[in-house]
């Protein structure tokens, strides 16, 4: 097996980049103080603190006082929805609004919420894998009491109509919650401007360490406390914080949110040839809206094919691309994603997802369209 000398799953996760590490370095070695300590080397290590937690912020278009330091998106999908969902009961409500592809973190804690008594609507993604305004509008009840939409899909890469529904919640008085996971640091997200209450954040997707991340909540007194047992963050999420990781999430977030239009320039004409280049191949199918997606996803079916072998015969050529999110791998049912979209079940399995970062250069993007081709009639001809 070679090593791995093309990385094409950046949404899985992405290397920590020199400037996060430099960010970190100085928390990981001599400032090592506990925040919530009293002396200086805690309060060192508290300012530290409130300067990321500031930094993120503003970056985000929000008070500091809005932010709390997770351990990746998961989390924070997690304590967003059900924190929402235990506003939403105060107010008398029990009716949740979420599209049919969001990311298990957001679909997990929903089916808990279906067995206590909550209804659930999923709005329909369509062909071209984006939610339509019109359709949430009509779904929208009085009983409406949170909502929650992607704002771009970790498999796909199609970006969601968040500003619109943010703002009709926002008129209605409904909560609306946004995984941003994969959409920050490829399209501009700023909280105020996209009517977005609630928002989550994973490090690792921006260049940062895995474990850390980001709750965004506009209405801090409305949140849940998440994890018990101490007073960090205001007493809803408990344990000495990462002081290290935060500080290089504060770094990854203010190099991913100032490179944007450089990367996208960058990276879309490298989307624009792998889309060109891959549909030329017998039976390929681009899935997701051929537009309205970020510039580092390109998400194909190539028929006849099981994508998991494919990907195993890339990774033996150096080459890492992945069959869709690194979170259900393993798993042995279709992808929910592709099949929100009308995809058979061996159409879905037939997919391969190519995500791209700042790092991706053209040569890789020319290497894979060179080899996949005959990788794919090698493994038709293996199956007759």
């Amino acid at each position: 097996m070679s090593e791995t000398r093309i990385y094409l799953d950046n949404a899985a996760t992405t290397a920590i980049s020199d400037n996060v590490l430099e960010a970190m370095m100085p928390w990981l070695k001599e400032g090592y103080g506990n925040a919530s300590s009293v002396y200086s080397l805690g309060r060192k290590s508290a300012i530290a603190l409130n300067k990321a937690r500031a930094q993120c912020a503003e970056i985000l278009g929000c008070d500091s006082r809005d932010i709390f330091f997770t351990s990746g998106g998961t989390e924070s999908d997690n304590h967003a929805v059900f924190s929402a969902a235990e506003a939403a009961l105060a107010k008398g409500k029990r009716h949740i609004i979420t599209s049919a592809f969001e990311h298990h973190a957001i679909l997990e804690p929903l089916k808990v919420l279906k067995k206590q008594g909550f209804s659930v609507t999923y709005l329909p993604v369509h062909e071209n894998g984006v939610v339509r305004v019109s359709d949430f509008e009509a779904a929208a009840t009085d009983d409406t009491g949170f909502v929650t939409v992607m704002a771009a899909n970790n498999e796909i890469g199609t970006v969601q109509p968040i500003a619109e529904i943010g703002g009709i919640c926002r008129e209605r008085g409904i909560t609306f919650h946004t995984d941003a996971v994969q959409a920050f640091g490829n399209i501009p997200i700023n909280v105020r401007e996209q009517n977005v209450d609630m928002l989550s954040l994973s490090g690792h997707k921006i260049h940062a360490m895995k474990g850390v991340g980001l709750l965004y909540v506009r209405e801090p007194a409305s949140l849940r406390p998440f994890i018990r047992g101490g007073a960090q963050q205001s007493g809803k999420r408990a344990g000495t914080e990462n002081i290290a990781g935060i500080a290089g999430l504060a770094e990854a977030m203010r190099a991913a949110a100032e490179n944007i239009s450089e990367k996208n320039g960058k990276l879309l004409p490298m989307r624009e040839k792998l889309i060109a280049e891959l549909s030329k191949i017998s039976g390929a199918r681009l899935n997701g809206d051929r537009e309205k997606r970020l510039a580092s996803n390109v998400n194909f079916s190539f028929c006849g094919i099981e994508g998991e072998a494919l990907i195993l015969r890339l990774d033996l050529l150096g080459i890492a691309v992945s069959s869709g999110s690194a979170c259900t791998s393993g798993s042995l049912d279709p992808s929910h994603v592709l099949t929100a979209l009308g995809l058979t079940k061996d159409e879905a399995r037939s997919s391969v997802r190519i995500t791209m970062s700042d790092l991706t250069t053209e040569a890789e993007i020319d290497e894979l369209i060179r080899v996949l081709p005959g990788e794919i009639e090698k493994l038709r001809a293996l199956i007759g």
